[in-house]
Formats: C-alpha cells, sequence, structure tokens
C-alpha cells in the first residue's frame, strides 16, 4: 500500500466517490446516496488549500481516502471525510491515513486535528437521546453500542471535545473528538 495526493484523475476520483457511498452507506439520510453528490465531494477535496490523500493497493486502486481542510487560519484541520474500504478495516489503513494528515497539516501550520462524527443510527449512547439541557453530562459518560468510530479515534489519541445535539435530527448528534499535532512551545503559549 503506498498514500498518494488525489488529484483530478477520474479513474481515482471515481474510486474515492465509490468507496465514501460504500463507506457512509449504513446512514439513513447519507448525503453521498447518489453517485454525483459523491464524486462532487470527491472533486470538493481537491481545494488548493485542503489536503486529500487515498491509499492505493498493489495494483493502484484506490482502498482508502481522508481529506482535511484548514479552519481558525490553518491551526486546526478538519478531517472530512476518512474512508477505507470495507475487506481492508481493521489493517491499519484509517490509522495510516491520519497519520500522513497529521504531519502535512502540522508541516502547514496545523495544531490541532479535529473531527465529527455523526450519531445517525444510535450507535453510542447519545443516539436517539434527548441530550438538553446538559450535554456534557451524556458527553461524560458515553458508551459505544454498534461499533461507532469516535473509539477508532480515541485508539488514535483523539479526545472527546464536544457534542452538538441534534445536528441530524432529533436524536442524532454530532460527536466531536480533537488531536494535538504540534508540541506547545513558548512562543505558542500566551502568559
Amino acid at each position: 500500500m503506498r498514500i498518494v495526493d488525489l488529484n483530478s484523475e477520474e479513474r481515482l476520483l471515481h474510486e474515492a466517490a465509490v468507496l465514501l457511498r460504500e463507506g457512509f452507506s449504513h446512514m439513513r439520510q447519507s448525503p453521498w446516496s447518489d453517485p454525483q453528490a459523491a464524486l462532487a465531494e470527491a472533486r470538493a477535496s481537491l481545494r488548493p488549500d485542503g489536503i486529500s490523500r487515498v491509499a492505493l493497493d498493489e495494483d493502484g486502486h484506490v482502498i482508502g481516502w481522508i481529506a482535511a481542510a484548514p479552519l481558525y487560519n490553518g491551526y486546526v484541520w478538519e478531517i472530512h471525510p476518512l474512508v477505507v474500504a470495507g475487506d481492508r478495516r481493521g489493517k491499519g489503513i484509517g490509522r495510516k491515513l491520519v497519520q500522513d494528515v497529521e504531519q502535512l497539516a502540522a508541516a502547514r501550520g496545523g495544531v490541532t486535528l479535529w473531527v465529527g462524527t455523526d450519531d445517525e443510527d444510535e450507535r453510542t449512547s447519545l443516539g436517539g437521546v434527548d441530550l438538553y439541557p446538559d450535554p456534557l453530562a451524556h458527553l461524560a459518560h458515553i458508551r459505544n453500542l454498534k461499533h461507532h468510530p469516535y473509539t477508532f479515534y480515541q485508539r488514535l489519541g483523539f479526545v472527546l471535545a464536544g457534542v452538538l445535539p441534534d445536528a441530524n435530527g432529533f436524536g442524532k448528534p454530532d460527536i466531536f473528538l480533537a488531536r494535538r499535532i504540534s508540541p506547545a512551545t513558548e512562543d505558542t503559549l500566551s502568559p
């Protein structure tokens, strides 16, 4: 396996779009269930200030895709999306893609990497629940019920950083995780 930049080569874009559709097919209302929407997402990831990388198998086919975009003047980078082919999950590809993006974002001045992991199908103890009036109390006691990806990110050193209740409709929160990717120095810390 090798990791390279996703580029405007139509075959690679289409393969990334197929991965996106398959990887998020569990979502009841996936924004990428339409092939054209998934392809548009792959093309949009090629933005000049962003990062878009694919893992290729020995035959040059896309088996994983990650993209990240800068926020907060480039100090924060948002992962969106990360997807690995179903038959290749659990083999370290996602981990390697995240590590690759961490290095590239840090080299561009990034300090924090963050990701939102929606729970639209009650895969955590936060799904299907009214999180108000105290969303953070619920977040403090989150449990993974059905292989939700937030624990994947925790294994990579990400920490739970917040939750947005009802982000995708009632009882369908977005769970935020973050990880520092550049060490704090005296120059970066305020007195």
